[in-house]
């Protein structure tokens, strides 16, 4: 403190500058309050939070935590989606875990079987998927040297395109100029191909995580709650968890139904492919809205191969179809309801 009078101008070693008569006086109070209270004084008025200085402080702290924060999200959206998307799965495959959990199964156990029911459930795609492209690829491959001859041919109708457009050329060109493009373009379908298996394998490890801790999960937001209000909380929770794995499972069962129905389909009337349709279609369907619409024309597209006709009944046939399954299950939706609704009422 002696050392901070002295700058100050205090004691006669140097004259006080001008200006620094105040200075002066709040260093001889601070001596002053460090010999009366041992150190740091005395406590000062409490800061003004409606100051106009402190109000625009906090709103500009509050600006830039918001803008870091809208950062971090867009910046870890992937990663964000990938976890959103496993734990709506593991909220729609809860039920069926609590069901067998409630059997006398362990909970691992139940996860387990969960598990290797939606691993055998994309086994079975792949199985129906892989035989069919292969050999597709393997007959298209074979059958390029025999293409390539009837462009040749003028007296083919392949031939008389050829001529009147220059498809040979135009691909020779192609090849010839954007043959690296095209290449490039293939390195990014495949690593396009391992970032979905790779996103895959995450999503499933994630549904595990979920399925094997959903209780604690479930009990950690929950305390999040404040205890007023916690009651009605864990009830809100597990009713919206109860929807969830509703909707989820009904989605499934919808699901497999169309795949169902479209297997008999195009079995009925020769469409190529069926089990690999049937397969998609039923994969597909799990997206909302727009998955039936996409499965219906591609079921569709894939029956021009057989005929104009059979591909135009498939395409009359799909909206029916799908309009029948969505009026059944809302049906049942509102069935359930009533009973509901019936059960209330008898209990008041």
């Amino acid at each position: 403190m002696s050392e901070l009078l002295a700058a100050a101008g205090e004691n006669g070693a140097d004259e006080p500058e001008p200006g620094m008569e105040r200075m002066q006086e709040a260093a001889r109070v601070a001596a002053a309050q460090a010999e009366e209270t041992g150190g740091l004084g005395w406590l000062g008025q409490p800061m003004d939070r409606r100051s106009p200085f402190f109000i625009g402080m906090a709103g500009a702290a509050g600006v830039a935590v918001t803008i870091a924060l809208v950062e971090l999200v867009i910046k870890a959206r992937s990663v964000l989606v990938l976890i959103g998307l496993a734990l709506f799965i593991a909220a729609g495959l809860d039920p069926v875990v609590t069901w067998l959990t409630k059997h006398r199964m362990p909970r691992w156990a139940a996860v387990t079987v969960v598990l290797l029911g939606m691993l055998g459930v994309i086994a079975g795609f792949l199985a129906a998927a892989i035989p069919p492209l292969a050999a597709q690829t393997t007959k298209l491959i074979a059958e390029l040297p025999h293409y390539a001859h009837i462009l040749q041919d003028h007296n083919s109708q392949f031939g008389r395109l050829n001529i009147k457009y220059h498809i040979e050329q135009r691909l020779s060109h192609l090849l010839a100029t954007r043959g690296s493009s095209l290449v490039g373009g293939v390195l990014g379908a495949g690593a396009l191909v391992l970032g979905a298996l790779a996103s895959t394998l995450v999503v499933i490890v994630l549904v595990v995580y979920f399925l094997a801790g959903m209780p604690r999960i479930r009990l950690f937001v929950y305390r999040l709650a404040p205890h007023s209000r916690r009651a009605r909380v864990i009830l809100i929770g597990d009713e919206i968890f109860t929807k969830v794995g509703g909707f989820v499972l009904g989605n499934v069962v919808t699901s497999v139904i169309a795949g169902l129905g479209t297997y008999l389909w195009m079995l009925a009337f020769g469409i190529p492919y069926a089990i690999l349709l049937s397969l998609f279609v039923a994969i597909v369907d799990l997206i909302p809205v727009i998955g039936s619409t996409i499965g219906g024309a591609v079921v569709s597209l894939v029956a021009l191969t057989v005929s104009l006709p059979i591909a135009i009944a498939t395409l009359r046939w799909w909206p029916c179809w799908s309009a029948a399954r969505s009026w059944a299950s809302s049906a049942r939706w509102w069935r359930s309801r009533r009973r509901q609704r019936c059960g209330c009422c008898c209990s008041r």
